[in-house]
């Protein structure tokens, strides 16, 4: 298999080599770096590279300026490298929207991270990265509405209960499908939503005031017991699992400490199979968005299997269709849609 270029994108020549050896030493890797934002698109033009890893902070021009013009000019998968302060967080989330595929931590930023961990994450969001589509592109729209217009209408379902509970999960490409998915959502919608999007603490938070900013529905992050009622959405906090319980006076929702039997957090399939403890499956819409891996797949198919209508994001719109892929290819999904029709199937179950 032919080596995945790389171009590394910082001002710190510390950083620079630090990060091109951590690549090198994996192998597989291509390695060429650029000192700022200037440089960068420069190199670009000239070495094509499959992936971009880009600093935020820049003289001459910043990483998300810098991003602007990648995603304009010369789309590819680009990764953000970003110390885990709230200001960089932020940008970070930016970065997502304007079509950065993932983001690591930068070593020896505030939080002191160990180099081992801080290696492994890099090299495996770069190796994704290299498979990923960057960003979703321009002019797909026309792609979309013809495949919609060909497509047969869904099957005729006889009608269940109302909806109680609608249960979203996503990872990588999925801060950028929310900021898109979610502001669709009617304001009367009138089941609640819940949210695991695999992300660390640090930006669960700004991702819940951003999202709030733009949505119909109220937005927030689940740090403590809160019940649940229409007319919100709840977006699981970071480095932690978010669970649905049932009260005497209804639900709630909670954020829990991890479990080491789940591999990425918050975890989607320990969201679902709590929901499936105590609600009627078929009183639930699950859907499974972009991210590597197959969280998810396991309960989801399950809601499927039991009665409730669940989605899988289309490999067509998905950053990278591994957890929606792997729901399909389970035969959990009732339907496999392009992003743009998400939101819209979501509100129609759920009227």
């Amino acid at each position: 298999m032919a080596a995945k270029t790389v171009l590394v994108v910082d001002d710190s020549a510390l950083m620079r080599r630090m990060l091109k050896q951590m690549l090198v030493d994996a192998g597989g890797f291509e390695v060429h770096t650029a000192r700022n934002g200037v440089d960068a698109l420069e190199q670009i033009e000239r070495v094509e590279p499959d992936v971009v890893t880009l600093d935020i902070n820049m003289p001459e021009m910043d990483g998300l300026t810098c991003l602007s013009h990648i995603m304009r000019e010369r789309p590819r998968p680009v990764v953000m490298v970003s110390s885990l302060t709230e200001h960089n967080a932020l940008v970070t989330l930016e970065a997502l929207e304007l079509g950065a595929v993932d983001y690591v931590p930068k070593p020896g930023g505030t939080v002191s991270l160990n180099v081992a961990d801080v290696t492994e994450e890099l090299v495996g969001k770069v190796r994704t990265a290299a498979a990923a589509r960057p960003s979703r592109a321009r002019g797909l729209t026309r792609r979309l509405q013809a495949q919609r217009e060909q497509a047969p209408p869904p099957p005729a379902r006889a009608r269940t209960g109302r909806v109680e509970l609608i249960l979203i999960g996503s990872s990588t490409g999925g801060p950028a499908l929310l900021s898109e998915l979610l502001p669709k959502l009617p304001g009367t919608l009138a089941a609640p939503v819940i949210v695991a999007q695999h992300i660390p603490a640090t930006f669960t938070a700004p991702l819940a005031r951003r999202l709030d900013e733009i949505c119909q529905l109220r937005v927030h992050e689940v740090t403590r017991i809160t019940p649940v009622r229409p007319g919100n959405i709840y977006i699981g906090r970071g480095d932690a699992d978010v669970l649905v319980a049932r009260r005497a006076d209804g639900l709630v929702v909670k954020s829990v400490p991890e479990s080491g039997d789940y591999r990425w957090h918050p975890s989607v399939d320990r969201l679902v199979a709590s929901a499936l403890r105590c609600c009627d499956p078929t009183r639930l819409v699950c859907a499974l968005l972009t991210g590597m891996g197959d969280d998810g797949a396991e309960q989801i198919a399950a809601v499927r299997q039991a009665g409730g209508r669940t989605i899988a994001e289309a490999e067509v719109t998905a950053v990278v269709w591994g957890m929606p892929g792997e729901l399909a290819r389970r035969g959990g999904a009732t339907e496999v849609l392009p992003a743009p029709a998400i939101a819209g199937r979501i509100a129609e179950w759920a009227d």
